[in-house]
């Protein structure tokens, strides 16, 4: 069976968190899920902002989320570049949090062929510098 980082964690440059999303990457740190709520209409937001894309206002409050997705599109990278390519062959997805936003990610520890639209997957963390990333894994 293939798995995607045989090697260990999948690379990942330091994030450069900023005002608008810095309560994000402290959680991360710390292994937690939290996303932008809108404080007037309630929308998940994600990517982090201070503004809601749904109704326009300003105003977000950081709320804990279950970590909990579905895969909603996905790619198998076969070659990766300098760091990734160790790490080939690796997934590339989009998964639909349970909250509804959808996010940018990999899938880790499973093996890419078995990887399906629909999928559960559940929030992971894994060291980039002095903080950590949102990856998913099968399960949830």
């Amino acid at each position: 069976m293939t798995t995607s980082n045989p090697t260990g964690p999948l690379p990942a440059s330091a994030p450069h968190p900023n005002p608008d999303d810095a309560p994000f990457w402290e959680a991360a740190a710390e292994d937690r899920l939290v996303l932008p709520r809108c404080t007037s209409c309630g929308t998940f937001i994600w990517y982090p902002r201070t503004f809601c894309p749904e109704c326009r206002k300003i105003g977000v409050d950081w709320v804990e989320a279950s970590g909990r997705g579905v895969v909603y599109s996905f790619t198998v990278t076969h070659r990766g570049a300098g760091p990734w390519a160790e790490h080939a062959p690796y997934v590339i997805a989009y998964v639909e949090l349970d909250e509804g936003p959808r996010v940018m990610t990999n899938i880790v520890d499973v093996d890419p062929d078995r990887v399906r639209i629909g999928d559960r997957v559940t929030a992971v963390f894994q060291p980039a510098g002095d903080t950590k990333v949102l990856r998913f894994r099968p399960g949830g």
